[in-house]
């Protein structure tokens, strides 16, 4: 069972009652434990299975203490060198901000508590609907961060994490030896003030591919630096991944409420690593709580997926995924796994396969910082 002291919730009673409700049904689906190894070296089956059959799964404390404190670290630095607002170039403390020399940008803003996404075209339209949206108290700011996009250019400890073996293992478990990136990201949500996400399945490109298959569009994996309650998780609907592109209006429409009945939150402690089908229906409520969360991800596909992919992508280009794509691409793989080897001397650094040959060029350093990490997240893999 998952315990975490917090502060007494403020939320009406409806709320009380289905965080409750569904913390009962987290807390009976058997879907969390330390990550383990076979003799083999091999992801124990026990949690394969378990995550084939629910579509995501909770690692136990797997992100010690010291690592967890430098990324919080990391974090509020990055934060504090941020533009104040979309069309700013300077950070709070009238400096230049970081990230507007990028090609993308960095940090996307919203009204507190709003849901800057839901039934809007963003990312090729998967939030379908909009969810409710609870006005927020009199002196919240105008806007909040909610995103941080491509956070390994700003986190040296999360490019560190990144290349953590242990997490790479389970991206060759379930994608094999040969996988590739997707993309990566920091979700933000202050309390008080963290926007809500509808609705959704992550993937939008590969419904109706001939060979569909319930782990075409990937997974997931989500590092929570803080302890996570009922009412600011991520809340999933277990075993959705299995059921192709769902009807999302339909299922909401049908419910008459955002508060999907048979959706359970993903309560996980500072330190945890939640692995996510991009599949599974899933989406978070407006933070109304009094605790903060904060959640790095980063995915991983098959390269049989990738390959030949054609999808629409940032600034609504359309890109088809070649060998040239997902080479630029999986270099941040290898270069993840040298800056946690200086960093982790004492760990077995992970081997990645299609990049092994060329190990030498992905070396961290000040250059590689400039040549590969620099504007990595053009070259993302999003199916």
């Amino acid at each position: 069972m998952v315990k975490t002291a917090v502060e007494p919730s403020t939320a009406p009673d409806y709320i009380k009652e289905y965080c409750a409700l569904g913390t009962e049904r987290a807390q009976a689906l058997g879907n969390r434990g330390p990550l383990t190894f076979n003799e083999s070296a091999h992801v124990s089956q026990s949690i394969l299975d378990c995550y084939h059959k629910l579509g995501f799964y909770v690692f136990e404390q797997v992100i010690d203490r010291s690592e967890i404190a430098d990324l919080r670290t990391d974090l509020d630095a990055t934060l504090a060198r941020a533009p104040t607002d979309p069309d700013s170039n300077v950070d709070a403390n009238g400096n230049p901000a970081i990230g507007k020399d990028l090609a993308y940008r960095s940090f996307s803003f919203a009204k507190p508590l709003s849901d800057p996404f839901g039934g809007t075209e963003a990312a090729n339209g998967r939030y379908e609907t909009k969810m409710s949206e609870p006005t927020p108290a009199d002196d919240s700011p105008p806007r909040t961060i909610f995103f941080i996009a491509g956070g390994c250019q700003f986190m040296d400890s999360f490019l560190r994490h990144y290349g953590n073996p242990k997490l790479l293992r389970v991206a060759e478990a379930l994608n094999g030896s040969d996988f590739t990136p997707f993309t990566d990201g920091v979700w933000i949500k202050e309390p008080g003030l963290g926007t809500s996400v509808s609705w959704h399945q992550d993937g939008t490109t590969l419904w109706h591919h001939p060979d569909w298959h319930e782990d075409i569009h990937g997974f997931n994996f989500m590092t929570n630096l803080y302890d996570t309650t009922a009412e600011n998780a991520l809340w999933v609907v277990p075993q959705t991944h299995k059921l192709g592109k769902i009807d999302i209006k339909k299922r909401v429409a049908k419910e008459g409420t955002d508060r999907l009945p048979d959706a359970v939150p993903m309560l996980v402690k500072a330190g945890d690593v939640a692995i996510c089908n991009r599949q599974v229906l899933h989406g978070s409520f407006a933070n109304t709580s009094r605790q903060r969360r904060v959640t790095l991800v980063h995915g991983f596909h098959l390269r049989t997926s990738v390959l030949g992919a054609e999808t629409t992508f940032a600034r609504k280009r359309k890109v088809r995924y070649d060998e040239a794509r997902v080479h630029r691409s999986s270099q941040l793989i290898s270069l993840a796994i040298d800056a946690r080897r200086q960093r982790f001397a004492d760990e077995t650094p992970y081997s990645y396969g299609p990049l092994l040959a060329e190990i030498e060029k992905y070396r961290f350093s000040e250059e590689t910082r400039e040549t590969v990490l620099k504007n990595y997240n053009m070259y993302s893999l999003g199916l």
